[in-house]
């Protein structure tokens, strides 16, 4: 079986280098990753159009068994530079992470890391996201291998089971022990608010530029339901949320086409 991983925290983040030395475990598995050399969080769906992508081949010192590319473009570009030309065939399953922190609700449309999924996906490949919740006290260092070894008996119920094409699972584990989980959920996305604000600065030419900075609003309102990634994680619970690409409201598919245009 042929895994691909990436993510956007840059292919020599911990996250990714945790995720696969736990795949390397399944002697099935044949790995290779190709990720952005240095982080790219945040940058979503985006891909590079106006300039040249390269790939420098990656030296994992503390693991020779890990191989790879370093890609100076998106988690989108990885993938897409992956599938259509570096690898020797197209993958089996893409998997993106682990992320260095939460990707659920709303913050997934802003992901790198569930956009490099997404990008699989649209290829036909079936994919994973996988990111860590941390506490808000971040001066604790997050601690990957319980993430790493969930993902990988994940891989293997992923073989037994199957995706249906077009959806990839979007993986948040919080960063707590095994015996601190509750378990595993099964959700939907929930909603995620920021009050943001800007820092006005000046540059070192006199010239003002201006910093995006905020903070996460606790947002949990009942009518939100418990079923949400948000609620699952504020719980310590995994959840595991099943995503497509299609953003079509049909509902209001359904009343746009009884109206009478006039044309």
């Amino acid at each position: 079986m042929i895994v691909l991983l990436t993510n956007d925290d840059g292919i020599y983040a911990e996250g990714i280098q945790m995720l696969g030395e736990a795949l390397l475990q399944d002697e099935e598995v044949e790995l290779y990753i190709v990720a952005p050399d240095h982080e790219r969080s945040a940058t979503g769906h985006a891909i590079t159009m106006h300039r040249p992508l390269r790939a420098e081949e990656a030296r994992f010192f503390h693991n020779t068994e890990l191989k790879g590319w370093a890609v100076n473009g998106t988690p989108s570009d990885c993938v897409k530079l992956a599938i259509e030309y570096l690898l020797p065939q197209k993958p089996d399953l893409v998997i993106s992470g682990i992320n260095r922190g939460a990707n659920i609700g709303t913050d997934v449309l802003y992901s790198g890391t569930v956009s490099a999924a997404i990008e699989a996906i649209i290829l036909g490949i079936p994919a994973m996201a996988v990111s860590l919740v941390l506490p808000f006290d971040e001066s604790k260092h997050p601690d990957f291998r319980f993430a790493a070894n969930f993902m990988l008996r994940t891989l293997r119920c992923i073989c037994e089971h199957g995706l249906p094409p077009d959806t990839l699972l979007n993986i948040n584990v919080p960063d707590k022990s095994r015996r601190e989980i509750g378990g595993v959920a099964v959700t939907r996305l929930g909603l995620r608010h920021y009050r943001n604000t800007f820092q006005k600065r000046i540059d070192p030419r006199g010239k003002n530029y201006y910093w995006l900075a905020g903070e996460l609003v606790d947002s949990s309102r009942e009518e939100d339901g418990e079923d949400t990634d948000v609620a699952a994680v504020k719980k310590s619970y995994i959840s595991v949320t099943p995503i497509q690409f299609d953003l079509t409201n049909y509902q209001l598919l359904e009343e746009l086409q009884k109206i009478d245009w006039g044309i």
